[in-house]
C-alpha cells in the first residue's frame, strides 16, 4: 500500500503487525465521530491490553507487537481504529528506522496488505494505518503520519488524559498496596520497578485537554513567527476551520525599481504529491475552496501584494498540507526584495492571526514561506519556512515543497 490509499477488508477479525529493525510500542486508539476516544479505555496498548472489539498482543522477541480488531465487536459509534507506533529508546526517532505493518485476517494468518511509511525523519511517533468503516463495511488505510513529541502527543491529540508519575517524597511509613489502575491514563508512561507504590487514592485526573494543548496556539493574539517556528491554529480550546487568507507581500530593495513576484499555493496529499496548485494563471481550486487575489506586477504600494484564501472547513480531506510560495518569474532574485512577509488573517474580520517576516535574502528566483499541516486530530498547524529554491515558477516548487512537508 502507499501512503492514503485503502482496502476492502474481507474478513471481519485482522491483525495489524507493526515490526521494525528497532522495539517499538504498538497501540490503537477507538475514535468516534469527533476523531476522539470516548474514554481512556479505548486507547489499547501494553498496558491496557483490550478494549472493546480491540486488543493488543506483545510481540516474542524479535517480533512485532500486533493490533487485533474484531470489526463485529466494535461498538457501533466508533467510526475507526487508528494503529501507531512509537520507538521505545528514549530521544530516537524514526530516520534510517522504517517500520512496516503487515494486516492479516486474525483467524488464518493470510495477507491482506502491507505498508512501510516513506521518508521518516525526526519523528519519534507515527499513526500508521487505520481500520474505519464506511457504507456500512470495514476498510484498512495506510496513513504514516508522523508526530515529534511521541506517543503521548498522538495521545493528547486523541482525547486520552496523560499523567506523568509525580516524583514521590520519602514515606515516613510503608505506604498501603495501590489500588490496581483503571484507564488508560493510570500510568503510561508505566513508571520505573524501583519507583514507590503511588498512594492509594490519587486525586483525580484533569480532564482531557483540548486541540492543540501543550502548543503555541492563537489565545493570546497575534503569533510572530521566527523560521521554522509553528503555531496550532487553535483558539479557545477549537480548531480554527473558517475562511482564512494568506497575505504576502514585499517590496523592492532599490528605489524605482519594479520587483515582479507571484505567490502561490500547492495542496497536497497525505503521500506528499501534488493534488493541485492555485496562481495567478489558476485563480480558483478544489471547488472554489481556495482562491487567488490575482497578479501584482510591481511589488509598490503598502499591504499585501497578492492575497490567497483558502476555506480550510472546506477542503476535501484528501488535502492534508498546504505550502505557500513566491517566485519571480522574470528571474530577479530574492537580493533585490525587501521586507518579504506572508501573514494569516480571519477572512470574515481581517484580524490579523499569524505573521512571519523574511530576515534574510539569498540570490534566488523562489522561496516557499510556509506551509499549512492538517493534523490527524482535525486541526490545523501553520510553519514558517522562510527556504529558498532556484525556481522561477509555481511547477518548479513542487518537488522541493512535497520534501519539506
Amino acid at each position: 500500500m502507499t501512503p492514503g490509499s485503502n482496502l476492502p477488508l474481507p474478513v471481519a477479525r485482522v491483525a495489524v503487525d507493526v515490526t521494525a529493525p528497532v522495539r517499538l510500542d504498538v497501540s490503537g486508539l477507538l475514535l468516534n465521530a469527533n476523531g476522539k476516544v470516548r474514554s481512556d479505555d479505548d486507547f489499547v496498548f501494553y498496558n491496557q491490553p483490550t478494549g472493546p472489539g480491540v486488543s493488543h498482543s506483545a510481540s516474542a522477541p524479535g517480533g512485532g507487537d500486533t493490533i487485533t480488531v474484531d470489526t463485529t465487536a466494535v461498538p457501533a459509534d466508533i467510526e475507526k481504529i487508528v494503529v501507531t507506533a512509537s520507538l521505545d529508546a528514549p530521544g530516537a526517532t524514526f530516520a534510517g528506522t522504517e517500520p512496516t505493518a503487515t494486516v492479516r485476517g486474525a483467524d488464518d494468518g493470510s495477507v491482506i496488505a502491507t505498508f512501510t511509511p516513506p521518508r521518516l525523519g525526526s519523528e519519534t511517533a507515527l499513526v500508521v494505518m487505520e481500520v474505519y468503516r464506511r457504507g456500512g463495511a470495514w476498510k484498512v488505510r495506510a496513513v504514516g503520519q508522523g508526530y515529534a513529541n511521541g506517543l503521548a502527543g498522538i495521545a493528547t491529540d486523541f482525547g486520552v488524559r496523560i499523567e506523568e508519575p509525580a516524583a514521590p517524597a520519602a514515606p515516613v511509613a510503608p505506604p498501603a498496596p495501590p489500588a490496581p489502575p483503571t484507564g488508560a491514563a493510570a500510568q503510561f508512561p508505566p513508571p520505573p520497578a524501583t519507583q514507590p507504590p503511588a498512594p492509594a487514592a490519587p486525586p483525580a485526573a484533569p480532564a482531557a485537554p483540548a486541540p492543540g494543548a501543550g502548543k503555541i496556539n492563537l489565545d493570546k493574539g497575534r503569533v510572530n513567527l521566527q523560521k521554522n517556528q509553528t503555531v496550532s491554529l487553535v483558539k479557545g480550546g477549537k480548531p480554527l476551520l473558517t475562511s482564512v487568507k494568506m497575505g504576502l507581500g514585499w517590496e523592492p530593495a532599490f528605489r524605482g525599481k519594479d520587483i515582479d513576484l507571484d505567490a502561490s499555493v500547492i495542496a497536497f496529499g497525505v503521500d506528499r504529491k501534488k493534488i493541485d496548485a492555485c496562481f495567478f494563471g489558476k485563480l480558483n481550486i478544489l471547488g472554489h475552496t481556495i482562491q487567488h487575489s490575482g497578479d501584482n506586477l510591481t511589488g509598490e504600494g503598502g499591504g499585501d501584494d497578492e492575497v490567497i484564501t483558502v476555506h480550510l472547513g472546506g477542503l476535501p480531506p484528501e488535502v492534508t498540507g498546504l505550502v505557500f510560495t513566491v517566485n519571480s518569474f522574470s528571474g530577479q532574485k530574492f537580493t533585490d526584495v525587501a521586507k518579504a512577509y506572508c501573514r494569516l488573517l480571519d477572512a470574515q474580520t481581517n484580524e490579523e492571526l499569524v505573521r512571519f517576516d523574511l530576515t534574510h535574502s539569498e540570490p534566488r528566483t523562489g522561496v516557499m514561506m510556509a506551509k499549512l499541516i492538517r493534523q490527524f486530530s482535525g486541526e490545523w498547524e501553520m510553519t514558517a519556512m522562510g527556504e529558498y529554491v532556484d525556481s522561477r515558477t509555481v511547477r518548479g516548487m513542487v518537488k522541493p515543497a512535497g520534501k519539506a512537508l
